[in-house]
């Protein structure tokens, strides 16, 4: 787990600088969250947590804005408390 803890770090660090792979692997594989692809289009994924109500969109551009980041994490960090 020590991998993702590190994944984790270093997007609290500096959520500037996250690829669009990177915060879906952390959400995906540690968060717990499904990801709905985007339908014709769109190029925003959406997530979702059966422990949530509230979805986040995030889209597929390089880098992803800092607000998208920040609402991930914010979403992340309720589901893991452990993190």
């Amino acid at each position: 787990m020590s991998h993702y803890k590190k994944l984790y770090d270093k997007i609290k660090n500096n959520p500037k600088d996250v690829s669009f792979e990177e915060i879906n692997k952390l959400l995906t594989k540690v968060g717990g969250f499904t990801r709905r692809n985007p339908k014709s289009g769109s190029s925003h994924y959406i997530y979702h947590h059966p422990d949530l109500t509230e979805q986040i969109s995030i889209p597929k551009d390089r880098p992803v804005k800092v607000i998208y980041i920040k609402k991930a994490l914010k979403l992340f960090e309720i589901v893991r408390e452990d993190f």
